[in-house]
């Protein structure tokens, strides 16, 4: 899957609502309506993605869907509103594009001799200090 062709069909399919946005910007933040929400129905995804593509946004994206097995993200960073609605469209193809990397099964390793070895000697050197701070006592 192509970033071009998922942003495509992020921008066709999603829906795209505007809000008051917080934090810095003066008066711009109490006259714009530069927050955007958007959000992709995951049946729509099916365009641009396989049955088992779209089982895999679902199961790590979770967190991101909602009831009406939408997909949502709300971004606000930018001043303007045109800003913030192409950066989500960015950022929710990045989303998407993430939760479809399968990570590489990891491998049992177990330490090396000399890796071993080298634990051996640090608990020995460490004992060797605790053991030096102790009071010597003189017996006659």
């Amino acid at each position: 899957m192509n970033k071009e062709a998922l942003q495509e069909c992020i921008q066709k399919e999603g829906q795209f609502s505007f809000s008051r946005s917080g934090g810095p910007g003066g008066q711009n933040v109490n006259k714009v309506n530069t927050k955007v929400l958007l959000t992709l129905p995951m049946e729509s995804l099916a365009f641009c993605l396989s049955e088992e593509e779209i089982n895999r946004v679902r199961g790590k994206l979770t967190g991101r869907i909602n009831s009406r097995d939408e997909l949502f993200l709300q971004f606000q960073e930018e001043r303007s509103q045109l800003m913030n609605r192409e950066r989500s469209v960015d950022k929710m193809a990045e989303l998407i594009e993430n939760s479809l990397k399968v990570q590489k099964k990891r491998k049992k390793t177990r330490p090396g001799r000399a890796a071993k070895e080298k634990r051996l000697n640090a608990k020995k050197k460490q004992g060797e200090k605790k053991k030096s701070r102790s009071r010597i006592s003189i017996h006659d």
